[in-house]
């Protein structure tokens, strides 16, 4: 009875009331008084997933000569093929036996069995709504495993499952996630797509994740632990992922860099290693998009892509320092060896405060710019498809517009309140930067955030030259504080404000749905399931 389980026919009490809520094309059913089953916030997560997969499946199969077909796109849509090195030789011979053989281009479509698909699997499943959303939202598909472990969340599942009539396509499956994935480590029986979405932190699955999933195939992690990998804990963090977090202004883009950290130092255990397709800091959690290859050689890259981070804890000013070294020949093969540094002096060269030590963190771009810009296409081309269309194409052409070799960002309130000023507006800032011959671009993860690949010495110049058209009261500043030893010294850099036309992002310009109102009163996680 506690487990929601007995025998029919017992007299036991029924669930009184019952809630029925339909998203995207599926319609679930769940038991009203228990809110842990469906979150509405979480529908960009689910769209956003939706529309990933999608790409990933016409990349996939398209390798194979299969056409998906997406309801609302054009029937003229061509066949993608993936672009990576491993398999352009078999597209190459597919493409010539199809040629050869003179047949028409396959096709697969939505709620259909496609017996060259994705085999998918939802690890943590609840009502099964992910699930059933991907059997009549994603075409491309062979089957999709809901599993959860509690037997009334699987009983749940089943039910969800005929009332969308989708039992050809998802399996409802009751065990540890853990334990299912150990059971598909056998490179036959592995899954092409895993989607991890836990109450709080995935760390105890991932390193069942990154053996379960096939050659080059897809892992999606959500991780709503925010306290912990934006800093307010970062000895939990290092419990967790293996790296220490930093309260900053830039925690949310610092937590995706840790937990990309997290995932590449599992699969480096099993001669694997991830290549992030995308990374999303939305509402209360991340999430991340990777795929996971195996080879011993590129394994040996891994500590090169990772870094420590040294933070000022006066004026935030902040230095990275990678982990490993690799330096290329010209024979084509790269030599690796340890990183020299650190990049610090013990005291901030600005403003003479001590600095934190943070990381090792993901210090490579953590999007793939171009299979971004497929899902933005898509979506764009098809608004109709999701309901969060509007704020998927905001949030994807902040990433597109994103400087993708610049780890980190300051932000403007960050700037101006070390140095008790009034703060600039954005375009002058990035104005200024722009007329000094430096990059700078938005993040999607903060909305007032500077990304650019000026030096710190670069930035605080800047606001010194903006401090004296806004003058502080030197008088009240304290001769050891931050902001005092910045002033007293002299830009080198002149600064120039004058608003530049490229200093206004496109996405910006266009009023594009780029960060996240409030959806509804009191948002936030739902409560932590418990037993019964």
């Amino acid at each position: 009875m506690e487990n929601g389980t007995g025998p029919y026919g017992e007299e036991r009490p029924r669930e009184v009331q019952e809630t029925t809520v339909t998203e995207g094309a599926a319609k679930i059913a769940f038991p009203s008084a228990n809110e842990v089953f469906y979150n509405p916030v979480q529908e960009f997560n689910r769209d956003l997933t939706c529309a990933v997969i999608t790409e990933f499946a016409r990349i996939q199969l398209g390798a194979k000569g299969i056409q998906i077909k997406v309801p609302g796109e054009k029937d003229t849509q061509k066949v993608v093929v993936d672009l990576s090195e491993q398999e352009e030789e078999k597209v190459e011979l597919k493409e010539s036996e199809n040629l050869a053989s003179g047949d028409q281009p396959r096709t697969a479509a939505v709620g259909e069995i496609c017996e060259e698909g994705l085999h998918v699997l939802e690890g943590l499943a609840a009502s099964g709504l992910r699930s059933i959303r991907f059997a009549l939202e994603v075409p491309g598909l062979r089957s999709v495993v809901a599993n959860d472990a509690s037997t009334r969340a699987v009983d749940l599942i089943r039910r969800n499952v005929q009332l969308n009539d989708v039992a050809h396509l998802v399996q409802p499956s009751q065990a540890d996630a853990r334990m299912l994935m150990y059971q598909h480590q056998r490179v036959s029986e592995r899954f092409d797509v895993i989607d991890l979405d836990p109450y709080g932190s995935p760390a105890t699955f991932l390193d069942a994740a990154v053996q379960a999933v096939s050659e080059g195939g897809l892992l999606c992690v959500t991780c709503t632990d925010m306290a912990v990998l934006a800093g307010n804990s970062g000895e939990t963090c290092y419990s967790k992922y293996g790296a220490m977090a930093l309260k900053s202004r830039a925690c949310h883009e610092m937590a995706l860099r840790i937990v990309l950290h997290s995932l590449d130092l599992r699969a480096n255990c099993y001669q694997r290693f991830v290549v992030p397709l995308l990374s999303i800091s939305a509402d209360f959690y991340v999430r991340v998009f990777v795929r996971v290859f195996t080879g011993q050689a590129k394994v040996k890259a891994s500590a090169s892509k990772q870094a420590l981070v040294f933070q000022c804890v006066g004026c935030g000013a902040f230095h990275l320092q990678r982990l490993g070294k690799a330096s290329g020949v010209p024979s084509g093969r790269a030599k690796f060896s340890a990183a020299c540094g650190p990049p610090v002096t013990p005291e901030c060269e600005h403003c003479g405060q001590r600095h934190q030590l943070g990381g090792p963190m993901w210090a490579e771009p953590i999007h793939d710019l171009d299979f971004v810009g497929r899902v933005l296409e898509a979506v764009s081309a098809n608004p109709g498809r999701f309901h969060t269309s509007e704020r998927i194409r905001g949030v994807l052409s902040v990433i597109t517009e994103e400087l993708p070799d610049v780890p980190l960002y300051y932000t403007l309130d960050q700037l101006s309140s070390t140095i008790h000023c009034n703060t600039p507006s954005l375009l002058q800032l990035r104005s200024a930067l722009l007329h000094a011959d430096f990059r700078v671009s938005l993040s999607h993860a903060c909305k007032n955030a500077v990304k650019t690949d000026a030096p710190a010495s670069a930035l605080w110049d800047i606001m010194r030259c903006w401090e004296k058209e806004c003058p502080v009261k030197r008088e009240r500043l304290s001769e050891t504080s931050p902001a005092f030893r910045i002033l007293s010294v002299e830009p080198r850099l002149q600064a120039n404000f004058t608003i530049r036309e490229d200093a206004n992002p496109s996405s910006r310009q266009r009023g594009l749905k780029r960060f996240q109102a409030n959806p509804e009163a009191n948002w936030g996680p739902r409560p932590r399931a418990r037993p019964g």
